[in-house]
């Protein structure tokens, strides 16, 4: 896939996905947006790649929010909803794709930024990135589903703060809030997502995107039916090839070699 607003790389059993916008401080528009869609597509669909990292060109941004002279183009709810379908359709696959995804924050990461980040599994920040939701500056609110992931992913006071405010935070903030898992230095974080991406990559693919399904639908569903899936779930997985592969590894004291079957 060779399109300049989103560019499609792999790297051993990874696939890196950069927005590359960069004189936008890669800015989502229609086309940005429908480019990801395709990338994510791309890498649910190569049996090679096991774990999805996102990231952003440049050093000053990761995604510094929607395309705002786009969005103030557009007059009649009509004409709105066509980018917060697009928009929500996509943040949606990103968040329910049956792979590990990993977001790199190269550094600002507002408004559709950080809701872009809401819908990955695991963050790793540039400690020069700065987060936020800023959009009730401009008169409106989180419209990419930022209202009902932040408020799940962080405790309320402290997501009805930060959309109450628009006020931006640091990486170190946003790391005591537990919205990202990481910060180090801008010249560490390839190495640190590709670390990480190295050791979830290691493990049975079958067995990881079963976890991610019991994780993302069990998470939508109260705790007794949530249990019966996980149940299900994990009997598929004792069933599984991998599942014996592992098992047996340990037991001969030898690397497991992990098939995806």
């Amino acid at each position: 896939m060779n399109a300049d607003t989103v560019t499609y790389e792999t790297d051993n059993h990874h696939a890196w996905i950069t927005i590359n916008r960069p004189d936008t401080l890669n800015a989502l528009d229609i086309e940005t947006l429908g480019r990801l869609d395709m990338a994510f597509a791309q890498a649910a669909d190569d049996e090679t790649t096991r774990v999805i990292i996102l990231t952003g060109a440049g050093e000053r941004a990761f995604v510094a929010g929607g395309d705002i002279a786009d969005l103030n183009s557009r007059r009649g709810l009509a004409h709105y909803q066509e980018f917060a379908e697009v928009i929500h359709r996509v943040l949606r696959r990103i968040e329910m794709v049956d792979k590990p995804t990993i977001c790199a924050v190269n550094g600002w990461a507002l408004g559709g930024g950080t809701e872009l980040i809401l819908a990955t599994d695991i963050r790793i920040v540039s400690d020069k990135a700065r987060l936020g939701l800023p959009e009730i500056t401009l008169g409106i609110f989180p419209g990419a589903g930022g209202t009902q992931r932040m408020i799940r992913q962080i405790p309320p006071c402290r997501a009805k703060e930060l959309m109450f405010t628009g006020e931006q935070i640091t990486a170190q903030e946003a790391l005591s809030y537990g919205l990202v898992n990481h910060v180090v230095s801008p010249d560490q974080l390839r190495p640190k997502t590709t670390e990480l991406a190295n050791r979830i990559s290691s493990k049975s693919p079958l067995t990881l995107k079963l976890l991610k399904r019991t994780l993302a639908h069990g998470g939508e569903m109260p705790l007794s039916a949530a249990l019966q899936y996980e149940q299900a779930m994990v009997s598929l997985v004792f069933d599984s090839e991998d599942s014996h592969e592992g098992c047996g590894a340990f037991l001969e004291k030898r690397a497991a070699d992990f098939q995806g079957t």
